[in-house]
């Protein structure tokens, strides 16, 4: 793991050094998420589909939903039990 040392700007702002930026093909207004625990800052590139790789995912989801017989109207059951699921 590279360990650098940045500096919080008055605005609370910090740069990334330049060889970060490149091994992680990140350019101005790229995202971040940043998650926090009780000592540690962690920041994680998020990277948009590009709309070929969208497109061909979502063809991928209904070919396998037409395999398994789901039908549009079955989404709603489908969230409701996976939520279910999620509050136990």
């Amino acid at each position: 793991m590279d360990v650098n040392v940045v500096t919080v700007s008055s605005k609370g702002q910090i740069v990334l050094p330049a060889e970060m930026r490149s091994s992680f093909s990140l350019a101005g207004g790229d995202k971040l998420a940043i998650y926090a625990t009780d000592d540690a800052i962690l920041l994680k590139p998020l990277k948009l589909p590009s709309p070929e790789d969208f497109s061909r995912w979502m063809a991928e989801a209904q070919k396998w939903a037409a395999s398994v017989d789901y039908k549009e109207n079955d989404i709603e059951n489908i969230i409701k039990s996976v939520r279910k699921r999620k509050r136990k």
